[in-house]
């Protein structure tokens, strides 16, 4: 009995009995003795990492996001730009899905909607190498990294320089100057990386700047007696911007820089979508219409499909009309009015409204004779 109740007894006297402590390693016994009955068991929930503070798990959720804007964005436009250029009526939408097949969509997309997607990427590696640098100056509670600087720690390089590829095919050449700055921001192209040497540095840009110069001086002297400020400040602007874009920010802008750029970003992928979204997919056409020996009629549209029947035409004014295939006496291929040239500046032969190519494009099949046909109302 004395046994029993020196074990188990006198619970008032002496105070609860301790729950029994789960085994630990031997490599722990120490630390615990010394510790005494204040130490935390091994496992508890202090010693687990909450899963929103996981670092792989960030970085998975991040490429996840990044991946399905990269895919879901042209999916999205190419069904919009069906749904406007049907004129939001759902039958004519159903005949163009169902003959405009998936690599003619893709095709389209691809060539009209590159430069919005290379911008964006352009854009989010650029902003986002240069918050990703710049947030360890935070303070050690604040160093949550912003959406952009955890997408361009995630996306290799090949991707980056493939997206910055892609801008310099399709950009315009009076923008592909913003590219420069871009460039540098995006894989942190110090001046300091040329030469360690002042001297040999300071020469490298000299001579950099003498190529530019000597590539752009024609097209800034008939800038500058056109008058065109925003073509000189594209053109001259840009290359000063790339020597000192590099390099983190001060601590105190890198918050709200992140979070103005982000809704920036945005905004102007949003203004840039209207134009491709409303741009057709289908190629625009005059075709003349009339019985043999008889008066004709022009019908100004796009050919959506043709069988041994009709040929189904999606009207510029809005409509489907089904023309017999007999009926149809010569058609003309017509370009839009968004591709009329706004400036009168080339760079070497390039006019500065075509990318590098359709450049190389017109120089292979110059540019023909538009048909009286297209000028004429539909």
């Amino acid at each position: 009995m004395s046994a029993a109740r020196t074990a188990t007894g006198d619970a008032s006297a002496d105070g609860p009995v301790p729950t029994p402590r789960a085994s630990v390693p031997p490599d722990h016994v120490e630390a615990d003795a010394d510790e005494g009955p204040s130490a935390v068991p091994v496992g508890s929930a202090t010693d687990a990492v909450p899963a929103r503070s996981d670092p792989t798990e960030r970085r998975a959720r991040a490429s996840q996001s990044f991946w399905t804007a990269a895919v879901g964005v042209p999916a999205i436009f190419s069904v919009l730009r069906l749904g406007v250029e049907a004129g939001g009526e759902l039958q004519t939408t159903l005949l163009l899905v169902a003959n405009v097949g998936t690599v003619n969509l893709l095709a389209g997309f691809l060539t009209t909607a590159a430069r919005l997607l290379s911008t964006g990427l352009v854009a989010v590696f650029a902003l986002g190498t240069v918050l990703a640098v710049s947030v360890e100056r935070l303070s050690p509670g604040t160093r949550r990294r912003p959406l952009f600087a955890r997408w361009a720690d995630l996306t290799p390089a090949w991707f980056v320089l493939a997206s910055f590829l892609l801008a310099l095919l399709t950009w315009p050449l009076l923008y592909l100057p913003l590219l420069l700055p871009a460039f540098v921001a995006a894989f942190q192209l110090r001046p300091e990386r040329l030469h360690e040497w002042v001297v040999p540095r300071l020469l490298a840009i000299v001579a950099l700047f003498a190529g530019y110069g000597w590539l752009m001086l024609p097209t800034l002297r008939d800038a500058g007696a056109q008058r065109e400020l925003l073509v000189l400040a594209l053109l001259v602007v840009p290359p000063v911007l790339a020597l000192f874009i590099a390099g983190p920010l001060p601590g105190v802008v890198i918050r709200p820089l992140a979070s103005v750029t982000e809704v920036a970003v945005l905004a102007m992928l949003v203004w840039a979508a209207l134009p491709v979204i409303s741009t057709p997919v289908l190629p625009l056409t005059v075709t003349t219409v009339g019985a043999e020996n008889g008066p004709t009629e022009d019908v100004r549209g796009h050919v959506v499909t043709t069988d041994d029947v009709n040929m189904v035409i999606l009207q510029e004014r809005g409509g489907v009309r089904y023309v017999p295939v007999g009926l149809v006496r010569a058609q003309v291929l017509c370009p839009s009015e968004e591709e009329l040239p706004r400036h009168r500046l080339r760079i070497h032969d390039f006019h500065v409204e075509d990318s590098l190519l359709e450049g190389l494009g017109r120089r292979v099949r110059p540019v023909h004779r538009i048909d009286a046909a297209c000028r004429a109302p539909g």
